[in-house]
């Protein structure tokens, strides 16, 4: 949530930054309702002081056996008044915080400025892209002749984009979990198990709610939400907390299903597992001192790096312009991974400095060296998607006879050095 005394006191600059991101928000109806809310304020200050005087000039009419009738019925009405004021404070308070819920964060002065993701700036590469003497598959043909993944029973037990893994198909989802979660945490993560319902507060925290509430997975009865990333209740671990400066960075991680409505998204990959209600991933987070958030956002792109460099998985990040930021983001990094089958790179994290923009929702602060309290800044990426990771093996280490090598760095958590 963006500073109302930032949109206040610099309205252009605010607006410069959202139109910067393609936003299109009515930053002039906040401004009115704040100038109505203030002078409403002024006045009901002005009514508090002339009832305070008032009242003792009531005690002082009383001591000398005055009569006083005329001017409680006057001070009854001031009171009223200041009651009536009161309330339209608040409401206009609630409309000003309903506005400010739904305008999304400002980009960072280093987010290349553009409106697509094909706007997006290429930022750094690792390794090569294999080299094969046949044409390779994609994913989902080498996981049904292996039987590591059966789609067609997902869709039958849920319904389409739910997926059964099966034998070593499971047990290489289960291996990377357990890989990812020993690497984020020789990192300085620490290991997180959180709950996978949350309530809508949790959700207000991280940005989640109100403005994307038609992606997520309700439970009507309870009034909770299925998570649709670990970063919800890991940033909310610290909701409502003033933290001490020497605790930060604060560093965490997560394994957690995820569950994604994805409206809006159909007809796009479709076959795979790219784009699923139901996935796993492991998440990283940052509640970092905002002097450094930004070098904090370098050192967690690189802890998230690590895992492609140790599978041996050629890969690319790419900073994304301010069109296709996400909503809480003040910058971002993706790293996409190269998978040969379908010859293209796909996202496998996102990497974002969120600024004060949760913790301001959440109520995220920290009291500094000047005994200050202040808000922090938060940090989150994947480390990383899981499925996307399976599936990048599976295309990156297939063999000409429908074989698929294990990376080493795996074969420890698989027993096996290859699949067939």
């Amino acid at each position: 949530m963006l500073d109302l005394k930032l949109i206040t006191g610099n309205p252009e600059l605010v607006k410069e930054g959202l139109k910067r991101r393609n936003a299109e928000i009515d930053i002039d109806s906040i401004l009115e309702l704040d100038e109505k809310r203030r002078n409403l304020i002024k006045n009901v200050e002005e009514l508090k002081k002339l009832r305070n005087d008032t009242s003792k000039e009531i005690g002082k009419i009383k001591k000398s056996g005055g009569d006083i009738t005329e001017i409680s019925a006057k001070m009854k009405k001031v009171s009223d008044d200041i009651s009536e004021m009161d309330n339209a404070i608040k409401e206009i308070e609630e409309k000003i915080k309903d506005i400010l819920l739904t305008i999304p964060n400002l980009p960072d002065e280093t987010t290349p400025v553009g409106s697509n993701e094909e706007n997006n700036v290429f930022y750094k590469s690792s390794g090569q892209k294999p080299a094969f003497d046949f044409e390779p598959k994609p994913h989902w043909e080498i996981a049904e002749s292996l039987q590591l993944v059966d789609f067609e029973k997902g869709a039958t037990l849920a319904k389409s984009r739910f997926s059964v893994y099966t034998g070593l198909g499971a047990k290489l989802e289960r291996a990377l979990i357990n890989f990812m979660l020993d690497v984020q945490s020789e990192n300085g993560y620490k290991e997180i198990i959180p709950p996978l319902l949350v309530n809508a507060k949790t959700m207000t925290g991280t940005g989640q709610l109100p403005k994307f509430e038609e992606e997520l997975f309700k439970c009507e009865r309870d009034e909770l939400y299925l998570i649709p990333t670990a970063e919800v209740p890991l940033t909310n671990i610290y909701a409502d907390t003033i933290l001490n400066e020497e605790e930060l960075p604060i560093k965490v991680t997560a394994y957690t299903p995820c569950f994604r409505r994805e409206a809006g998204s159909y007809g796009k990959d479709v076959r795979g597992l790219i784009r699923q209600h139901q996935f796993n991933k492991v998440e990283i987070v940052k509640i970092a001192h905002p002097e450094n958030s930004m070098e904090e956002l370098e050192l967690l792109l690189e802890d998230a790096e690590k895992i492609l460099q140790k599978l041996g998985l050629h890969y690319r990040v790419m900073t994304l312009c301010t069109g296709d930021l996400g909503f809480s983001s003040a910058k971002t990094y993706d790293i996409e991974v190269w998978l040969p089958g379908q010859n293209c790179y796909r996202e496998i994290s996102s990497c974002s400095n969120f600024k004060d923009f949760q913790a301001r929702r959440a109520n995220i602060k920290f009291r500094n060296k000047n005994k200050k309290v202040e808000f922090a800044h938060t940090l989150n990426g994947s480390g990383l998607a899981v499925g996307r990771t399976f599936l990048a093996i599976l295309e990156n280490y297939q063999q000409k006879d429908g074989s698929v090598v294990i990376p080493e760095a795996l074969r420890p958590y698989m027993g096996i050095e290859i699949i067939k």
